[in-house]
């Protein structure tokens, strides 16, 4: 295999065209916009391994884990930073939870620390709020999702070791036919090579949804997210932050405990909300989210999350928090099955990869090795 054709220009397409690179071969690089506009660019930029369901996807989690921190060394511009998260109980049911985490098989491959609220203030001194409790995981991390992939493109149209002549980064190019180890732009030219990746994102249309029209069941579906961020916060804050709430939705959380979980707050239940709270490098503060799985999606902006998430943020800061910068919604693709993500061939030698949902910023890394080493094993 000499090159590669990758279309979408979001974390999934970028790191497919990173590990291509990394592997020698030349890579021609599609995307519809003229910069990446999707759920890549509109997350937390989380590299969160403290939810993964033990088994394959906390092993996938590590497994990316490790290779951000090697990608961070090769291109700091990503704003990769080590520094672990903290969640946050409100009352005795979640912090009975979070024990039962703390007490894991695989706890310490979390990094999972059991915290009281004196020692939740020593790890994090910006929070200084309500909370019962928390859990730390050393082993989470952050990116700054509105310059990872900028920074990604820099390196391999500008990196050591030759990366830059390989790289051909061609934005503003929608793909609109695919055939063996081909596919077409709206332009009408045809880009050709060993291998074609498609990382179409929530773009479930098009030639993706022409290639998945034979499924007996929809494998993949979209979902919609609210998200804001603030000015900036006068304080540091030593980790990302979750609430209780995100005890609700992530896997590694499903223990007996979770059962004695109260009932979530009318305005979060509607919602879907889970308090992440992260601290960009500019000081401003990323607060959501929301999950909204039935379409066809609202158009509006929903204020009552907005209210609700913020006011959670600033229970827990013990602090008012900055005006709002600005607020934005976010759709990403999801398996409708227990996969972690979706491959399929969509022609010869053209795989489509897409639906990892809320792992995506955090697995990419990972789910790109796997791409080219199933690839290479079949030549």
């Amino acid at each position: 295999m000499q090159r590669v054709v990758v279309v979408g220009g979001g974390i999934l397409g970028m790191m497919h065209a990173f590990q291509a690179r990394s592997l020698g071969l030349d890579v021609v690089h599609l995307e519809r916009e003229v910069a990446p506009r999707g759920a890549s660019v509109r997350n937390f930029g989380l590299i969160w391994v403290s939810g993964r369901a033990p088994g394959p996807e906390l092993a996938l989690a590590q497994r990316a884990r490790t290779m951000w921190g090697q990608i961070a060394q090769l291109i700091p511009q990503a704003g990769f930073r080590p520094q672990g998260s903290v969640t946050l109980a409100l009352d005795d049911a979640e912090f009975g939870l979070l024990k039962e985490a703390a007490a894991m098989p695989d706890a310490a491959e979390r990094g999972f620390e059991l915290l009281d609220p004196a020692a939740v203030t020593a790890v994090n001194p910006a929070l200084r709020g309500e909370f019962a409790g928390g859990l730390l995981c050393r082993k989470d991390a952050v990116v700054e999702p509105r310059r990872v992939l900028g920074a990604l493109r820099d390196y391999l149209r500008t990196g050591p070791s030759g990366s830059g002549p390989g790289y051909d980064w061609l934005p503003g190019r929608e793909a609109v036919e695919i055939a063996s180890q081909a596919v077409r732009d709206h332009t009408g030219r045809w880009h050709r090579g060993d291998a074609v990746v498609l990382c179409t994102g929530a773009a479930h249309a098009g030639v993706v949804g022409m290639g998945l029209a034979g499924c007996e069941r929809p494998p993949l579906r979209r979902v919609r997210l609210q998200m804001l961020q603030t000015e900036p916060f006068d304080g540091n804050l030593t980790t990302a932050v979750a609430d209780g709430d995100s005890l609700r939705y992530y896997p590694a959380f499903d223990l007996p405990g979770r059962a004695a979980l109260g009932p979530q707050a009318g305005v979060a239940a509607a919602a879907a909300a889970q308090l992440l709270l992260v601290q960009r490098l500019d000081g401003s503060l990323t607060i959501g989210d929301t999950h909204d799985y039935a379409e066809p999606f609202d158009f509006d902006l929903d204020e009552a999350p907005y209210d609700h998430l913020r006011a959670r943020a600033a229970q827990l800061l013990g602090v008012p928090l900055p005006a709002t910068r600005r607020r934005w919604a976010g759709v990403y693709s999801q398996v409708t099955s227990d996969e972690l993500y979706h491959r399929s061939q969509l022609a010869p030698h053209v795989t489509l990869v897409t639906g990892a949902g809320g792992r995506g910023m955090t697995c990419a890394p990972a789910i790109a090795e796997e791409t080219f080493a199933q690839a290479l094993a079949k030549r």
